[in-house]
């Protein structure tokens, strides 16, 4: 889950936000094993062990041949050849996706299923197993994937197999969508769905990754819902100088001037600017914190005009800094051209996560203000993609509440907005609401997606898989046909 999307792992920035948290309400425990697996969940492990054993690493993996597994088992399951189609870009044979479609009554417009089968690179001489091979061991599953994001594409595809057998009709088209190149690469899947295909994954929501279970020492703590992000936007800072000899300095040195800019963009907070994502996450949260002080400052940061002492004690945490105003950081710098030179031009680039209320355009004009400094130019190095957010609704967030509650009592179900960015970026663009919900619970403190033996609790995955089967039912069923409760 990342590229440009540096919310990673919700998780991973959560741990801060939640370091104080409690077992206040009757959180319940994850114990390590499941019980004896379902026939349904033995199909689930079969789908999962074949995804993580295919390599899909932009380097040398392939997706197509996912996406053709993944195709060869709902043909098997009775989903017609017309509904089940591997779409592979001209020119890119390695970047194949699947389109899946379980048929409804289409008196409404169809809940789509987004899930990345692309993973980040994964060195064998890095791992503890190998990272291409399903390995199942101390109640977890470790492999490249298992998290991100092989677990919800292989659930989906479980899942769907499930409603197929059992015969369900939905109100709604149900569409399944595995795509490349979430990570990163040349190539993006949902991009090319999009420009390309676009009837066959319209709907009129979406889910997908983004918002996670969270445990805290076996507890689970909450539910969260991705249903906003910040947007990704980068800019180039430029100084140029007619330079010369480094024998005769002179006080007008692109460096200095650069870096003095620099330095009063580092000093600069952008305004507090809360969206209904980040609202409803600060009141939620206030909630649960078992700090008081803490409580109290994410009670009134969530009111319309927080004072200044509660927004500098909740900016000393990064991940609550981001989740209140966008942010600039510098990232990279080059300057010069010899050692025995005055430089000619100085150049930095500066990150930004912009909030999606906000623009790029707008932040821009910032940055020129805050450098405050004629001689740099300020320039977009791509076009950003902006997100804005999925409205918060009774009828999908009172399901996913609904079904937690039944699940896991007492367990809150709070949005999040990513600080980076998802796929459902894409969708969010032209109107479709995304909503990143998956049930699958992982430990805050223990980390590992894109990294060194990734890995997923047996027992949580299995939980993920019910979670989802019951969130699908009751999103796209007609009254009266779901069991999900």
């Amino acid at each position: 889950m990342f590229g440009p999307k540096s919310s990673f792992i919700a998780a991973h920035y959560l741990l801060a936000a939640l370091a104080f948290i409690g077992p206040v309400l009757d959180f319940q425990s994850v114990s390590a094993q499941p019980s004896q697996p379902t026939p349904d969940q033995q199909l689930l492990r079969e789908i999962y062990q074949e995804l993580i054993e295919i390599n899909t690493s932009d380097s040398v993996g392939s997706t197509t041949q996912a996406a053709e597994a993944m195709a060869k088992r709902l043909l098997a399951a009775g989903f017609p050849a017309g509904d089940v189609q591997v779409l592979v870009p001209a020119g890119n044979a390695r970047k194949g996706n699947l389109v899946a479609r379980l048929r409804g009554t289409g008196s409404k417009k169809p809940l789509l299923l987004l899930a990345h089968i692309d993973v980040v690179e994964a060195r064998r001489e890095d791992w503890s197993t190998d990272p291409f091979k399903l390995v199942e061991q101390d109640g977890y599953y470790y492999g490249r994937g298992t998290v991100d994001d092989k677990a919800m594409a292989a659930i989906f595809v479980a899942n769907l197999i499930r409603l197929k057998r059992d015969n369900f009709k939905p109100e709604r088209d149900i569409i399944l969508a595995l795509t490349a190149d979430e990570e990163g690469g040349d190539f993006n899947g949902v991009e090319f769905l999009l420009k390309e295909h676009r009837a066959l994954v319209d709907a009129e929501l979406g889910i997908n990754e983004g918002g996670r279970g969270q445990l805290k020492k076996g507890q689970r703590l909450l539910n969260a819902v991705q249903a906003s992000e910040k947007v990704y936007q980068s800019f180039r800072l430029e100084v140029k100088n007619n330079g010369g000899h480094s024998s005769l300095p002179v006080k007008d040195n692109a460096i200095y001037q650069l870096a003095a800019a620099i330095d009063r963009l580092a000093k600069f907070d952008f305004p507090v600017n809360l969206n209904e994502v980040t609202r409803a996450y600060f009141t939620r949260m206030s909630a649960i914190e078992t700090d008081v002080q803490l409580a109290a400052d994410m009670k009134a940061v969530a009111r319309d005009a927080p004072d200044a002492a509660t927004v500098a004690r909740l900016s000393t945490s990064p991940y609550h800094n981001a989740l209140m105003r966008t942010t600039c950081v510098a990232t990279r710098l080059e300057a010069g051209h010899a050692d025995n030179a005055l430089p000619q031009i100085a150049r930095a680039t500066v990150n930004c996560r912009i909030l999606p209320q906000e623009t790029a355009a707008q932040i821009q004009q910032k940055l020129v203000s805050v450098l405050a400094d004629a001689r740099i130019s300020v320039t977009p190095i791509a076009e950003s993609k902006p997100s804005p957010p999925s409205p918060l609704k009774a009828e999908i967030i009172g399901p996913i509440e609904r079904i937690t509650q039944a699940m896991w009592p007492g367990v809150p179900v709070v949005p999040l907005m990513g600080t980076g960015a998802t796929d459902s970026l894409y969708f969010r663009q032209i109107g479709i609401p995304m909503y990143g919900v998956s049930g699958l619970f992982d430990d805050i403190e223990d980390n590992r997606t894109h990294g060194k033996d990734e890995r997923i609790q047996i027992k949580a995955f299995y939980e993920g898989q019910e979670f989802l089967y019951r969130l699908v039912q009751t999103l796209a069923a007609a009254a009266g046909q779901t069991n999900a409760m």
